[in-house]
């Protein structure tokens, strides 16, 4: 390798970075605002676990501590937020009756519905000038990018 190859690689991993870095942040800021669009006392993580639950459908709350990565005690504690908001419903587990299945509420799986649909259309009107090929690429892209930095500890 050359050392002007070394030089480009070297740039393009540190616009690379820095790109992510400006995504990560943009991310955190829609997240919160999708979970006040939900409701205006949902709390960022929580969203994400309901989020999680409308794609997944009804789970134990251990399930979503794996998904999600996040310490129990805080998972639990969210749970209970959206159990008090009505977003979320506990029943008993049929495979174990001492275990409960979480899973949405008709309000909250509405109320989810009517952000993806937002969210979807503003996607698509800041999107309008890509072609269908530039955002294939990117979708390929973004996951050959996401293989690449899996690994099996996280």
């Amino acid at each position: 390798m050359t050392a002007t190859t070394t030089t480009s690689r070297a740039a393009a991993l540190r616009s690379i970075e820095r790109e992510v870095g400006v995504l990560v942040h943009r991310v955190r800021r829609v997240i919160g605002v999708r979970a006040r669009a939900v409701h205006p006392d949902l709390q960022p993580a929580a969203y994400l676990v309901l989020a999680d639950l409308d794609e997944r459908g009804p789970s134990r709350s251990s399930v979503v501590v794996e998904a999600l990565g996040i310490d129990k005690g805080a998972v639990s504690r969210q749970i209970q937020h959206l159990v008090d908001l009505g977003l979320l419903e506990r029943s008993p587990d049929p495979a174990d009756g001492r275990a409960a299945l979480l899973s949405l509420s008709d309000d909250a799986r509405a109320r989810l519905e009517r952000v993806r649909d937002d969210r979807r259309e503003r996607f698509g009107e800041r999107l309008a000038e890509w072609s269908a090929g530039d955002l294939s690429e990117l979708a390929g892209q973004l996951a050959r990018y996401n293989a690449s930095l899996e690994s099996p500890t996280g």
